[in-house]
């Protein structure tokens, strides 16, 4: 079993302890359609009402995103929603969350430049940035001088794009999201960002065929040698959705049907390493993190690592 490092994350006004214990991050889509829940928080009251009920379940992170980048969306192309759009949707969320509850740690899921620089002088502290810093080159300036936490995503293609993607031995997929990575934290850090405040996510879904997940996920502690810590975005994924089709007369399982695969890969992720769960319902990730976290605090004292 891995041993999964302890560090500090820097973000923009504080700093978190990562490592000790799986942190939990909840899902907030104000968009009309993301594949799990697209249209059930577009309203900025149902947003927030859902926002704060994921904090009363125990997230310790809220992860707003207002464009969706579900497969075959537009996203990251021409045709995707504008950054006013975006921040139309968003913008109000996330004041109306740090009116209710001033000390709520919000990450914002965005690729947009224009958008992170308004959430961030909104009081977002996290930029989630499901490209890597790839699809706009004024991120990195941008998050540099925030000085904000940063999640950066390994993304392979567009999301219009997935479905054409080769399949892949383990062994290369593993060095193709490291070396991807790799680049972004490259990206990051000639900008003048720190490297205390990135976090990395593999991916899981986002240009990866169905079974190609699951050699990610057996193989996720070797991003540890990057020398960062992992945030692994597993809820509801459809390759989940695939395997339980035989339980379904040979369909795939509908996302709602998708919660208890999602816990079993939360397990597996935080045995493989990860120090923050990305996931749509809290009260299990909670549940199943105490049980993981339990497992890897009886290795000995002298076997933990530091980053």
């Amino acid at each position: 079993m891995p041993i999964r490092p302890t560090s500090e994350w820097h973000l923009r006004t504080r700093t978190l302890a990562l490592g000790t214990r799986t942190l939990i991050c909840g899902v907030v889509n104000i968009t009309p359609d993301s594949f799990s829940d697209g249209g059930q928080f577009l309203t900025s009251d149902k947003a927030i009402t859902h926002a704060l009920q994921l904090i009363d379940e125990g997230a310790d992170i809220l992860d707003l995103g207002a464009e969706s980048t579900r497969p075959n969306s537009h996203a990251g192309t021409p045709n995707a929603i504008s950054a006013e759009e975006e921040q139309s949707r968003l913008l109000p969320v996330l004041e109306g969350i740090l009116k209710a509850r001033p000390n709520a740690i919000i990450s914002v899921d965005t690729y947009k430049a224009p958008t992170a620089s308004a959430a961030l002088a909104a009081g977002a502290e996290i930029i989630n940035d499901v490209s890597g810093f790839l699809w706009n080159s004024t991120m990195p300036t941008i998050c540099a001088k925030a000085q904000c936490g940063i999640i950066l995503m390994h993304i392979r293609g567009l999301p219009d794009e997935w479905h054409t993607q080769p399949q892949l031995p383990a062994d290369q997929l593993i060095e193709l999201v490291r070396n991807g990575l790799t680049n972004s934290l490259n990206l990051a850090t000639a900008s003048g960002i720190s490297p205390e405040s990135i976090v990395l996510d593999p991916g899981y879904g986002f240009g990866k065929r169905f079974n190609e997940n699951y050699a990610l996920l057996a193989r996720q502690s070797r991003l540890l040698e990057l020398n960062r810590p992992i945030l692994a975005g597993l809820s509801r994924k459809s390759f989940l959705g695939h395997t339980l089709a035989p339980l379904h007369n040979g369909q795939p399982a509908s996302p709602s049907q998708r919660e208890t695969t999602t816990i079993a890969a939360h397990t597996a992720a935080i045995l493989n390493g990860a120090s923050i769960l990305r996931t749509h319902s809290v009260r299990p990730a909670v549940e199943a993190a105490l049980i993981a976290d339990a497992i890897l605090n009886s290795v000995l004292p002298d076997q933990q690592n530091q980053i």
